[in-house]
């Protein structure tokens, strides 16, 4: 699986109150969600972001409460995956818990620019800024995590093992 898009970059300690606040915890409706995603520090995401774009952070990502809305707003919004120096280890589960590739790569966290355009080859384990042309390699998304990607999330994957599809 491949993806690519433009980079959308926060700082380190984006809290998931951040990310979607809790006011806006009364809907578990994910399109719901993606409208109120980043609001809080950054107002225009939401018109800005395409399917597809990337979100970058620094370190900590996801940090705060252990709610997976944060998440399942991002994906929502369109974000193909987030790439950050570090997660929150809450966060990091719920994410491939609903189906959003997350990616650890410190270096390219900290090199790419807010508006370059990335690929993500998450079976090759490479990030690409074709923007600059820099390269950084990852551990692979592959076997159960792979599995959970493809499938959208562990409930998906569930009904899908269960032969419940849909």
């Amino acid at each position: 699986m491949i993806a690519r898009g433009k980079a959308h970059k926060y700082g380190d300690h984006v809290d998931t109150d951040a990310i979607i606040p809790a006011r806006h915890l009364d809907t578990t409706d994910p399109d719901e969600m993606a409208t109120h995603c980043m609001e809080d520090i950054d107002a225009d995401f939401v018109s800005r972001v395409q399917v597809g774009d990337v979100m970058v952070a620094g370190k900590n990502f996801g940090c705060g409460s252990s709610r997976e809305h944060a998440p399942i707003a991002i994906k929502a919004a369109g974000i193909s995956c987030v790439i950050a120096a570090s997660f929150a280890r809450i966060f990091y589960r719920n994410s491939f818990n609903i189906g959003l590739p997350i990616i650890e790569q410190p270096d390219a966290a900290a090199t790419i620019d807010d508006g370059d355009e990335i690929e993500v080859d998450f079976e090759r384990g490479l990030i690409v800024d074709l923007t600059s042309g820099a390269e950084w390699q990852f551990a692979a998304l592959t076997g159960p995590v792979a599995e959970l990607i493809e499938a959208g999330g562990l409930v998906n994957l569930t009904r899908r093992q269960l032969g419940a599809d849909n």
